[in-house]
């Protein structure tokens, strides 16, 4: 009996450690699809109320982004990032560079309009304003 319940441990342990419990490739399987549907991120923004331009270049499998930002002159992008959230395709971006200390975006993809909606954070004056971003062509 102590045989028994020796060789059940160990195959607790091989299952917690191996991962015997997830379907095989199931993390690829999410990050395709999540790659997949943060895919139209990619290209020139332009918000239409001042001229600021954000700029996607790529969305990685797990959901960083190469992100520029312009207003005119290159601002800092200190950190960007996409992710799928009940459906909802979302990018948060923060700005750290002089005049902007820690600025963000959270912003939503609407696919009908393409365009990013969401708020923009002015971390200088503590303010928070709804802003759009259209797709530049």
């Amino acid at each position: 009996m102590h045989t028994k319940s020796f060789f059940v441990g160990w195959a607790l342990l091989l299952t917690l450690f191996t991962g015997c419990d997830k379907p095989a490739g199931g993390d690829d399987a999410a990050k395709k699809e999540s790659t997949a549907a943060t895919a139209p991120l990619i290209g020139r923004w332009v918000r239409p109320d001042g001229g600021y331009i954000l700029m996607v270049n790529r969305v990685e499998p797990e959901g960083k982004l190469g992100a520029s930002y312009f207003n005119p002159n290159p601002i800092r992008v200190s950190a960007a990032q996409a992710s799928v959230e009940g459906g909802a395709v979302k990018l948060f971006v923060e700005l750290r560079d002089e005049g902007y200390p820690g600025c963000t975006y959270n912003l939503t993809y609407d696919k009908a309009k393409d365009q990013l909606v969401g708020v923009y954070f002015q971390a200088a004056q503590q303010q928070s304003y709804d802003i759009a971003f259209e797709r530049a062509q």
